[in-house]
């Protein structure tokens, strides 16, 4: 397999390209920037660019913005993405693009040597691989609760009904009338799914979701 390989730390590629040379894989090309990356990889055309994320000059999503400028030339060139840590919103944009042939990976995978080849393997033949750890944050940011649909002021309420404050102290506390107060209980028991239900206490059970949230 023919491999591009970038990252600005010489150290790194080069531990790289040990590995990837010891499974067998020839590394044609390195970069150590972005339009060094873009420029290697549309030149020679390999069956897999394994690039860092951060990358000179900034240091922030070089290498993912130089996989869309490598792609806009070259639709679904296999790419390996690593990275120190988890950016979910880059984790989500590489999911929503739908591409195959590419992965995510953190940088502590590469040592477990079997789990990095097999992810270079996979990619390279068009598959999605994606660090568990990657998937899992991305699970954990996209996991909504109905208090997410709650506004600042129906939160503000909800949580001066949680420290016991009557309809009328929050009006008071809110330099409000109580049929606003009154308005914004409804809204928050609505939205929270809190019918009402003789056998409910649905003050109290709106402030049990207040703080299991």
């Amino acid at each position: 397999m023919r491999i591009v390989i970038a990252d600005d730390s010489a150290l790194i590629r080069e531990g790289l390209r040990l590995i990837l040379e010891d499974a067998g894989h020839e590394v044609v090309a390195t970069a150590g920037s972005e339009p060094e990356l873009v420029a290697e990889a549309l030149r020679t055309r390999p069956d897999l660019t394994i690039a860092d994320i951060r990358m000179p000059p900034h240091h922030t999503d070089e290498g993912l913005r130089a996989v869309k400028r490598i792609r806009s030339e070259w639709p679904g060139a296999p790419v390996l993405l690593l990275s120190q840590y988890v950016v979910v919103s880059y984790a989500e944009e590489l999911m929503a693009s739908g591409s195959q042939a590419t992965g995510y990976l953190l940088k502590d995978r590469v040592s477990d040597i079997d789990a990095f080849t097999d992810a270079v393997d996979r990619v390279a033949s068009g598959g999605l691989v994606m660090d568990p750890e990657v998937v899992s944050q991305v699970i954990s940011a996209q996991r909504h609760t109905p208090l997410d649909t709650l506004t600042a002021r129906e939160r503000e309420v909800l949580e001066l009904i949680g420290q016991g404050l009557t309809n009328a102290a929050i009006a008071e506390h809110l330099v409000v009338t109580d049929g606003a107060v009154e308005k914004h209980i409804q809204r928050i028991f609505a939205k929270l799914g809190l019918s009402a239900d003789a056998n409910v206490h649905r003050r109290v059970m709106a402030v049990l979701t207040l703080q299991n949230g």
